[in-house]
């Protein structure tokens, strides 16, 4: 009796031409062909998002393959499994029947099983006398045997994609760890270069680096990196190879005496002559008498105005944005990262930064900033050095700036408030009006 092997799904269920490519393969399978079925199951679950199958799907899968008595499954034996929705969905942990049909619909999409569907659409076999299965109804296994090396070669990719992916970070990490410390150690031993420029650029890098990143941007900003690292590694080793022991001890003493504070007392004085002591400690009784709490961060940016344009979109709306341009501000001003952690312990992270803001302002008239901050916190240490009279004296040298600036082109009256400028309360701008002398 001849029998036809069913090739179209039953009911409104279209044809694909994918699924004629798929029992094409099956009709191709070699009858010595073995494949493990739970090998082959574990392939297909590695490289289930390159066949575009699901989790279900291969609960599916899995529930399928439970039907087949035998582990190993061969080109020449009859490969179709036959259980109903409710012993299919019972092996799929309680699967909703609507998810079931949805799923299997995916199994047959990516080319794992195929349709073999009866007349009615009920899956069943039909028995010979001897008992042997003349016909047979349901799901065809057989593609998992044809593609068995497929599925194998596409669980590898995974794997080596993965690997990859893993070295490609770790690269990156590297990286990113290797030229944060060399640049502090060239700002720490005060080799030659533009440190802050450097900062910059690595951070311009990192900038474009993404919370979840493809290995193939990962690998390209690491290329980047490697490229600078490898710049200012030759910098740092070409100062190196140019000192002998002799010129290290004097390059070491050099370094501590730019640390030293009491260099800067006439870098000071030179500030109080002009009277732009914004980066100064002047402590004249006006400045003293302002009562002593926080700064707000609305004086300090009026103060300050320089670090907003280090910021991108040159705005400052909240604290954590302006200590995060003091990171910028510190190797731009050449300050080492050891004079950086002594200032925030003696002052504080947030006066730290607003001192640092305002050794910015006035860097044109300071020396060296690394020894004038290290100045500034021997004095927070002994009590004697406060951001407050810091900040008013800048806010004074504004406001004499503004105050010029208004006489020049024009007489106003006392009470005018035409124009813009620097906005201030009436008690303060009474405080800061205070003759020095009284």
């Amino acid at each position: 009796m001849q029998t036809h092997v069913s090739t179209t799904p039953f009911g409104r269920r279209p044809m694909k031409l994918g699924q004629i490519s798929s029992q094409m393969v099956a009709k191709a399978v070699k009858p010595d062909a073995v494949a493990h079925k739970w090998q082959v199951f574990q392939d297909i679950r590695e490289a289930r998002e390159l066949l575009g199958a699901t989790d279900r799907s291969l609960a599916i899968l899995n529930a399928l393959l439970t039907f087949h008595p035998e582990t190993a499954l061969t080109g020449d034996a009859e490969l179709i499994v036959w259980p109903s929705n409710e012993q299919l969905a019972a092996r799929a942990n309680g699967m909703p029947a609507t998810t079931l049909r949805r799923h299997i619909a995916v199994l047959v999409d990516c080319g794992l099983v195929i349709r073999r569907d009866s007349p009615n659409g009920k899956r069943f076999a039909r028995k010979g006398r001897g008992g042997e299965i003349e016909q047979a109804y349901g799901f065809d296994l057989s593609p998992l045997v044809a593609r068995a090396q497929e599925l194998h070669d596409l669980a590898e990719a995974v794997h080596a994609e993965r690997r990859a992916f893993r070295v490609a970070k770790e690269r990156l990490t590297l990286l990113r760890r290797d030229i944060v410390k060399l640049i502090d150690t060239g700002v720490e031993e005060s080799v030659p270069g533009n440190w802050g420029k450097v900062l910059l650029d690595y951070q311009a890098i990192i900038s474009r680096l993404p919370r979840s990143a493809p290995r193939q941007l990962v690998e390209a900003i690491s290329a980047e990196l490697a490229a600078l690292y490898a710049d200012i590694r030759e910098a740092l080793e070409s100062f190196t190879k140019t000192q002998n022991p002799d010129a290290n001890e004097s390059h070491s003493g050099r370094h501590i005496q730019n640390s030293n504070p009491d260099l800067h007392i006439e870098s000071e004085h030179s500030l109080r002559n002009k009277k732009e002591a914004g980066g100064s400690v002047a402590e004249t009784d006006n400045v003293r008498s302002l009562p002593k709490r926080e700064l707000p961060l609305g004086i300090v940016l009026d103060a300050c105005p320089g670090v907003l344009e280090l910021v991108q979109g040159g705005e400052i709306r909240h604290w954590r944005d302006f200590l995060a341009a003091a990171e910028l501000v510190r190797p731009m001003l050449g300050i080492s990262p050891s004079a950086w952690r002594e200032a925030q312990e003696a002052l504080g992270e947030q006066h730290a930064a607003i001192t640092l803001a305002a050794i910015y302002q006035r860097v044109d008239q300071i020396g060296s900033p690394g020894g004038y901050l290290r100045s500034l916190t021997d004095r927070a240490r002994d009590g004697k050095f406060s951001t407050w009279p810091m900040i008013m004296a800048l806010l004074r040298v504004k406001l004499d700036a503004q105050r010029i600036g208004r006489d020049t082109e024009r007489p106003r009256s006392a009470g005018s408030s035409e124009g813009g400028g620097l906005h201030v309360s009436e008690a303060l701008l009474k405080s800061l009006n205070k003759p020095k002398g009284r």
